[in-house]
């Protein structure tokens, strides 16, 4: 375990690994499923010559360097070797394309980009509109270089001299992530070193994670719950991890299995996808002991209990921006909830979004967070010091995320605020329509959202999209029906639409707008066809 868990001044992941290297250099820090491994020394040599190759490149401390890559050993060298240099590792969604992917390259100003062989044509697609980039690093095979920008060669980092510079300080910005954008072009988080670090600490707490754990990680790793969450709490904790590039539901248990993985957490989705997998004798045959999953929604819990054999099923609740404040306990259940209040690190209320007083205890209101160790939070939206001072109203973060909190702190996660739908005069929460619509037989995904109404005063109809496990019969009309058993009058759904898979962000966030953007179309409208389906 990191000796310096309880000293923020000691924050910072690439010192981490340093500390792990002359401790235990031998011992395995990563393995991927595809046969790739490293142990805590290889990998701090590695990381050194790394940093030291974007020195010789010129690239300067506090210089924002774009990463575009699949997550495996290369992302790790590339992502630490920028933090022990002080860069800035600028991490991109692999999934962006088009205008999404030139707005991300645009705002962040990187001159320089890190970026995986089989994702260079899709950086040529947007080559004109790029602004700021001036070289580019292929990583792998293949690849050419963008009209008007150098091609660097990638083995070159391997020859370089290590890097002996003094290290990045825990109020450094080590990176930028950006949000989802689902309010507009996506914000360039900028995430210090101690805010970095904070991550794995919480999971460290929130897991016990002790010597004799492996974590098993399918969750991205430009993303803060594959790259910080789990991978950075490994490093802290001085315990191998398993990555495997893509989450698969059909080799998670054999993953689990093959890797003897006693810890992992999981997204609503995933969980969702694993569950649907047909039950077998082989699935309590394991050393799963416990698995975060976020949303915990009570209908997975019981499954991971009660049919994989898991003894904690917990979850939390957390933003880029905050960090996670919010986490479940060992030993005491709480599903649908996100957790309690991490009161050792956080400030957490409830409170009216419109005057941010806080509200009593399990009524409804927004969820406002900040911190109380130093750089323990974001630093800030990159380039727009008019959105950051926005989110910080009343020296509060806001959220945007409606919840409740008893007395005792236990915290659940509603809705986004803006994702409540108003109809009938009433105001409805999409997740707990999905939580109810989720437990009917046969049903793998839900998304609940709205779409226009087509009555005077109506203002919206509630709209259903779900995926059905596979070979399952029931027609659209009887699970309207079904839900309508479920569900309060007011938020019972007018349409539904099967589909093969939601859309969704490279995190597995479903995109609602893109599905409000489709309409009704290919829907079954209950209202003009109430039997059929």
């Amino acid at each position: 375990m990191f000796t310096g868990l309880d000293d923020t001044s000691r924050w910072v992941l690439p010192a981490v690994l340093d500390e792990m290297a002359r401790t235990k250099p031998a011992q395995t820090w990563i393995s991927t499923t595809d046969g790739d491994e490293a142990d805590f020394g290889a990998m701090a040599d590695d990381v050194r010559r790394m940093a030291g190759h974007f020195a010789r490149l010129g690239v300067q401390r506090g210089e924002c360097v774009a990463v575009w890559m699949h997550g495996g050993l290369d992302f790790v060298r590339v992502w630490l070797g920028l933090g022990r240099l002080g860069a800035i590792a600028v991490l991109l969604n692999t999934e962006l394309r088009g205008t999404f992917l030139a707005h991300q390259l645009n705002d962040s100003g990187a001159a320089l980009a890190v970026v995986d062989a089989s994702l260079q044509p899709a950086l040529a697609e947007v080559e004109s509109s790029l602004t700021r980039l001036r070289r580019l690093i292929v990583a792998g095979q293949g690849g050419d270089a963008l009209a008007g920008s150098t091609s660097l060669d990638w083995q070159d980092w391997r020859s370089t001299a290590p890097w002996d510079g003094p290290m990045p300080q825990p109020h450094d910005t080590a990176c930028i992530m950006y949000t989802s954008g689902t309010s507009g072009p996506s914000k360039g988080v900028l995430m210090p070193h101690a805010h970095c670090t904070l991550y794995g600490v919480g999971t460290i707490e929130c897991l016990r994670l002790r010597p004799d754990d492996k974590y098993y990680i399918t969750l991205p790793l430009f993303h803060a719950n594959g790259l910080l969450m789990q991978l950075g709490a490994t490093l802290l904790a001085g315990i191998p991890a398993v990555l495997r590039q893509r989450f698969s539901a059909s080799e998670w248990l054999s993953d689990l299995r093959g890797s003897g993985a006693t810890v992992t957490n999981l997204l609503g989705a995933t969980a969702a996808f694993v569950i649907a997998r047909p039950p077998s004798d082989e699935d309590r045959h394991h050393r799963l002991r416990a698995a975060l999953i976020a949303p915990n929604l009570a209908v997975h819990e019981t499954a991971f209990r009660e049919r994989f054999g898991v003894g904690d099923v917990m979850s939390g609740f957390g933003m880029t921006e905050v960090n996670i404040p919010i986490w479940g306990r060992l030993g005491q259940p709480a599903p649908d909830a996100a957790g309690w209040v991490h009161r050792q690190h956080f400030d957490v209320v409830i409170a009216d979004p419109q005057t941010d007083a806080p509200v009593p205890p399990g009524e409804l209101g927004e969820i406002l967070v900040r911190p109380k160790v130093p750089f323990g939070f974001m630093a800030g939206y990159h380039g727009q010091p008019e959105k950051t001072v926005e989110a910080w109203r009343n020296l509060w973060f806001h959220t945007g995320d409606a919840g409740t909190m008893t007395a005792d702190g236990l915290v659940t996660f509603v809705d986004r605020i803006k994702d409540c739908i108003r109809r009938r005069g009433e105001n409805i929460s999409a997740a707990e329509v999905e939580r109810a619509v989720g437990s009917l037989p046969g049903v793998v995904e839900v998304a609940a959202y709205a779409v226009p109404s087509d009555l005077p005063g109506g203002e919206d109809e509630l709209m259903l999209a779900l995926v059905f496990a596979p070979g399952h019969e029931a027609t659209l009309a009887s699970i309207g029906e079904q839900a309508d058993a479920l569900l309060p009058r007011f938020a019972k759904p007018r349409f539904l639409r099967r589909m093969d898979e939601l859309p969704k962000t490279a995190t597995g966030k479903i995109q609602r707008a893109a599905l409000k953007n489709e309409g009704t179309r290919s829907a079954f409208d209950r209202a003009a066809a109430p039997h059929g389906g």
